[in-house]
Parts: C-alpha cells; sequence; structure tokens
C-alpha cells in the first residue's frame, strides 16, 4: 500500500479578509506570490516553488505534491503560475472565504433587484 500523507490545512484567508478588507487582502497574496515566484520569468515555476517553498512551512512536500499544487492553478497551461492564477488558486481552496464572497455577492444582486 503506498505511503500516504495528509496535510492539516488551517485557512486564515477568511481571517485575513476579515482584518485587512478586500484591498488589504490581496496585497497580502500579491506579497505571497513575490516570495514564491522566479524573480527572472515573474512567475511561480516548479523550481521557484520549490526552493522556496519552506518559506510557508511546505518544506516537507514532495516534488509531485509540489507540481500537483502548480497544475491545480495553471490557468493557462503553461506549467508555471502568474500572479492572477495563484490569486484565484488561492481563493478557491478557501471554501469559507468562497461561501462568503458567494454571500456577498447575492447581497449585492439582491440589492440591485430591489432597486429596479
Amino acid at each position: 500500500m503506498a505511503n500516504q500523507r495528509s496535510c492539516d490545512f488551517q485557512d486564515y484567508l477568511p481571517t485575513m479578509a476579515q482584518k485587512l478588507g478586500g484591498e488589504g487582502l490581496i496585497g497580502e497574496l500579491c506579497n505571497g506570490f513575490q516570495l514564491l515566484m522566479d524573480k527572472d520569468k515573474g512567475l511561480i515555476t516548479f523550481e521557484s516553488l520549490k526552493r522556496n517553498s519552506a518559506l510557508l512551512g511546505l518544506g516537507g512536500l514532495s516534488d509531485d505534491e509540489l507540481l500537483s499544487m502548480l497544475k491545480e492553478g495553471d490557468i493557462d497551461g503553461d506549467g508555471a503560475l502568474n500572479q492572477m492564477e495563484f490569486c484565484v488558486l488561492m481563493f478557491r481552496l478557501s471554501p469559507d472565504l468562497m461561501e462568503e464572497s458567494e454571500r456577498c455577492l447575492e447581497d449585492a444582486l439582491q440589492q440591485e433587484l430591489n432597486g429596479l
């Protein structure tokens, strides 16, 4: 049987969004992108993710796990993450934040419909 590891994930994005607001959260995500990206390419590549993942406490992940992370967020299929792909991935990986965003959108749509 293959050795499987589980990774406990604490979703801090909703807390960050509450404390920082929308613009502050996006700014922090951009800072995270800057930490992980290849400075020459301006993208998060497998090599830059592997080299810098320890900064985020992810140093124990295998190459396959790091590649899976890249594939999960790689919208344009170039094998790397640009800043937009990284931010979208962070939101997708935060179910609580996605639910809150959906509620806010529904409220805004309802207010718009009531104003008509």
